[in-house]
């Protein structure tokens, strides 16, 4: 095969998902074991190298379904990290992707295969490498977008009450909200969908649940009234 960039040097590309879910209201990473050197043993995202016949979005999605089971799932690259020597082993160039997945579909008996654990947000370990700056950037990111686009419910089943909801956005935000003005202003968007059923666990009154309208969501845009949390 002819080279056309003789001299030129070669590097290695990774690709790394910051994976986020959202369980028992607080938000969740998705970590595991380091099972190479360098930094074998140290709390690692789930990552890999760029393959030769693969985008990097083919090369996210493989990461992200290997580790969770999960296709067609919210996966968006955010940053590149090319900082010299931020991988000891070699010169290293990393393609960040965060991903929000809901927990409760996701493969548990293939996340505990390979050993990997979901850890509150606010109790995180070390990390090898740059990925701890990789998580806080991630997290800059989808505090910002989830006021101003339903990211949100990608982390939430398909079914959910309005206080659920609220949780979620608390957990994300890292503040609390007021219940009275969060509910206001969700339903006065008219993009939830009340159903009849009613989720009774935390009282005999019961909330109501409530499913994501795509369309309606859709209509909002095109309206020009913008979704805003």
């Amino acid at each position: 095969m002819k080279e056309f960039y003789p001299g030129e040097p070669k590097y290695l590309v990774a690709v790394d998902c910051v994976i986020f879910g959202f369980d028992k209201d607080k938000l969740k990473l998705l970590i595991v074991k380091r099972g190479r050197p360098p930094e074998m043993g140290g709390w690692s995202l789930m990552g890999g190298f760029l393959q030769p016949q693969e985008t990097l979005e083919n090369a996210g999605q493989r990461i992200l379904t290997k580790w969770t089971g999960l296709e067609n799932v919210y996966l968006e690259q955010f940053y590149n990290f090319s900082q010299l020597k931020r991988d000891p082993g070699e010169r290293v160039l990393s393609v960040a992707f965060y991903a929000l997945i809901k927990i409760e579909a996701s493969d548990k008996e293939l996340t505990k295969k390979y050993g990997a654990k979901w850890v509150d947000i606010e109790k995180l370990p070390d990390l090898i490498f740059d990925h701890g700056e990789m998580v806080d950037m991630a997290l800059g990111v989808i505090k910002h977008k989830c006021r101003f686009e339903p990211i949100g419910f990608e982390l939430l089943p398909e079914k959910f009450t309005i206080p659920h909801l609220q949780k979620l956005y608390e957990a994300i935000l890292q503040q609390k909200l007021d219940n009275a003005n969060f509910r206001k202003k969700t339903l006065s968007m008219k993009i939830l969908k009340k159903l009849d059923e009613k989720e009774k666990k935390f009282s005999k009154r019961g909330a109501f649940y409530y499913q994501f309208d795509s369309d309606k969501y859709e209509k909002l845009n095109e309206s020009g009234n913008l979704f805003e949390i």
